[in-house]
């Protein structure tokens, strides 16, 4: 049985400390779509002959869910208070669960700096159960060629296995709770049916091009379609380029308290979060 749309999002504007972004989660309609808490996308431009490590998103904590990021263009260097230190390019994808709290950086690289590039990409929040909140934090990172991918029936759309169980392949980055995500890019018309787990909510964002819904009709790109629970199957279809993400995941249905960074389960955990950050214990970022 196909699942059928619910709602449709167009992604909006937002200022967020002077860096311009589109958001399509949350809006004042819908606040989650259970664990998925947030979607940014943006691009980043930089001060031209400015240093790398001047510029992009600076030091700043996290405590409760993994943020994720997709790297749709250009190269983001990943620094965190646990000592890791990574670029990701295109096509990849920096994985980080917060858990007890760590303090992280996302810079363009010095290469990128240095050629006058921009980073185009999209962050996901994804809630952790209230059982990993509190879990050592983790990075996960993995290099495009590693990617495990399926192919359309006419090889025109091929999409990457992120995150969890899909036919025979298995997504290399390993979730705290039960997700599929799925990173599809088009490069002419084709079409693509996609199988759900029972019971996952699931959304599809629209990153370029344009993309059709079967049993709804077309979606522009920066849009985030949001289905109903019931059915399995998705099918879509593209008339030319395209890119976009499918993100589904069994929803955890605990109570959700956010303050900034921080997404626990009551006030009090969110007021121990702020008191922990300050106090240190979520590591200090020394960036060189």
């Amino acid at each position: 049985m196909n699942k059928k749309v619910s709602t449709l999002i167009p992604a909006f504007d937002i200022d967020m400390g002077g860096i311009p972004l589109k958001q399509a989660l949350p809006t004042n309609n819908v606040q989650q779509v259970d664990p998925f808490l947030l979607l940014h996308h943006g691009t980043l431009k930089y001060r031209k002959n400015g240093k790398a490590i001047h510029q992009g998103v600076g030091a700043h904590p996290h405590r409760g869910f993994t943020p994720v990021t997709f790297i749709i263009d250009g190269e983001i260097h990943h620094r965190d208070s646990r000592g890791n230190n990574q670029i990701a390019k295109k096509g990849e994808v920096q994985w980080m669960h917060a858990g007890s709290g760590i303090v992280h950086s996302e810079r363009p690289s010095q290469d990128l700096m240095d050629r006058n590039g921009s980073n185009e990409m999209i962050q996901l929040w994804v809630n952790s159960p209230a059982n990993k909140k509190m879990q050592e934090p983790s990075y996960q990172y993995v290099p495009k060629q590693d990617i495990p991918f399926i192919d359309s029936e006419n090889k025109n759309i091929r999409t990457k296995i992120i995150v969890g169980d899909y036919g025979s392949l298995k997504g290399k980055i390993v979730p705290e709770s039960e997700l599929l995500v799925l990173w599809s890019e088009a490069k002419g018309p084709g079409a693509q049916s996609f199988t759900i787990s029972k019971g996952f909510n699931t959304m599809i964002y629209t990153i370029k091009g344009n993309l059709k819904v079967n049993g709804y009709g077309l979606v522009e790109k920066e849009n985030l379609v949001v289905f109903e629970k019931e059915g399995e199957i998705i099918e879509v279809s593209t008339d030319g380029k395209a890119e976009f993400l499918v993100l589904s995941g069994k929803p955890l249905d605990e109570k959700v308290v956010q303050h900034g960074p921080f997404v626990m389960n009551s006030e009090t955990e969110i007021l121990e979060a702020m008191r922990d950050y300050q106090m240190g214990k979520m590591g200090i970022l020394i960036e060189e």
